[in-house]
């Protein structure tokens, strides 16, 4: 049963004046239900630290999420404004420092406040393109007549790009909402989407 806080300074109090030990707490005290392991565990830390109080820094301390780790975080999540598109994976950032990807997944998110987005294939048609989509499209219809329509026959061509191949699933950017129009440009073939 756990020691309410009137528990323990009557047993801080009764520790360090009486010298009650923890077989003699629980005959007294009987209606209290006890268990003899955890006043073993309280006595000894009142005989240690003088108090029942948790003592600040009692905690395990940080090793993984330091300054230095989230500085160094920040540098490989994010674009350097001089070279686009050199960020890391969190999988490749994890590898790099030497710490676990789920701790770089709590300082991307925690820490730096970011939010990964996937990325996504898609057709940005600007207004040039509309435009002549449209004249193209009204001088077809001037050329054929509508008997000959049923006639005209599209293929399917391959567009060939030159781009490196991306998984979807795994290649994902790290940004925040306001940064995110900063860092894509508008012509860009790729648009991004929550992904979160």
């Amino acid at each position: 049963m756990a020691f309410t806080d009137d528990d323990k300074i009557v047993i801080e109090f009764l520790r360090q004046n009486e010298h009650y030990g923890a077989k003699r707490f629980i005959s007294e005290f009987s209606e209290k239900r006890w268990s003899l392991t955890s006043l073993k565990r309280l006595i000894r830390k009142i005989d240690v630290t003088g108090t029942t109080e948790r003592t600040k820094g009692s905690d395990r301390p940080r090793t993984a999420r330091m300054v230095h780790s989230i500085d160094s975080v920040d540098k490989l999540a994010l674009n350097q404004e001089d070279k686009p598109g050199t960020h890391s994976t969190q999988r490749e950032i994890a590898r790099e420092l030497g710490i676990a990807q789920s701790t770089v997944n709590r300082i991307v998110r925690q820490d730096i406040r970011l939010k990964c987005f996937k990325k996504h294939r898609a057709t940005e048609l600007t207004e040039a393109n509309k435009l002549a989509r449209l004249k193209r499209a009204r001088a077809l219809w001037r050329r054929y007549p509508a008997i000959l329509v049923n006639l005209v026959v599209f293929t399917d061509e391959k567009i060939f790009t030159v781009a490196r191949p991306s998984n979807t699933q795994n290649d994902r950017m790290c940004a925040t909402y306001g940064t995110l129009k900063k860092q894509v440009p508008a012509n860009q073939l790729v648009l991004l989407s929550a992904s979160l």
